[in-house]
């Protein structure tokens, strides 16, 4: 059962084929622009649909309307993506659990742009993904158990900071009371050996990303 308030907030990037985002029950779904097409592509109907909206079509943006849909439009010109502003949405709306679906494309500018976003200090006691179903990123503060699959390829990336003390359990290569550090690459390509891990560290922010070994994990 669900507890907490969980926003998905739908970008406009790539779906792997084979794979796609979780969804719950009670989920606040957000169309991000033209990630309104991947809700089409899954038969959903957004929540709220959010953006300049240069990348929807008319005849999208006049269904959405005539569905009763609420739509924030903003002008091109802005100091902010699309994406952060349906992120700041959320979080005055109270959302504490909150993922980002399907946010990597072809862009790099706009994929370290959304990476940039699970640094922002007002996420401090909300959990923050980037996830497009084969590809899941968390930027962690301290201690976490997280839900793996056997052969998923596990890295971790000092962020912004050395990452001192570290341990881990479930990984192929386990790290004991260990330090990370940005410009250096030890932490990339580990492997789950188990259904979760665990990480523990004394200082810094660790970013993980989770690639699934199959779909379905």
């Amino acid at each position: 059962m669900q507890t907490e308030k969980r926003a998905v907030l739908f970008a406009n990037g790539r779906a792997k084929p084979g794979f796609e985002v979780s969804l719950l029950p009670g989920d606040f779904l957000v169309a991000v622009d033209g990630g309104l097409h991947h809700l089409k592509r899954l038969e959903l109907k957004p929540d709220l649909l959010i953006g300049d909206l240069d990348s929807v079509d008319a005849s999208d943006l006049a269904e959405i309307i005539d569905a009763g849909i609420e739509v924030q439009r903003f002008p091109p010109a802005k100091n902010q993506t699309d994406l952060e502003l349906a992120l700041e949405y959320v979080l005055k709306n109270d959302y504490t659990q909150i993922v980002i679906a399907y946010p990597f494309g072809d862009r790099l500018d706009h994929t370290l742009g959304s990476l940039s976003l699970l640094s922002r200090l007002d996420l401090a006691g909300k959990t923050l993904s980037l996830d497009d179903g084969l590809v899941e990123a968390r930027l962690l503060d301290g201690s976490a158990s997280l839900t793996t699959q056997p052969g998923d390829l596990i890295s971790l990336i000092a962020w912004g900071m050395p990452v001192e003390g570290i341990i881990t359990k479930g990984l192929q290569y386990s790290l004991n009371n260990e330090s990370l550090v940005p410009w250096q690459t030890r932490g990339i390509s580990n492997i789950a050996l188990a259904h979760s891990i665990e990480i523990d560290f004394r200082s810094g922010r660790l970013l993980i990303i989770r690639t699934k070994s199959h779909s379905g994990g």
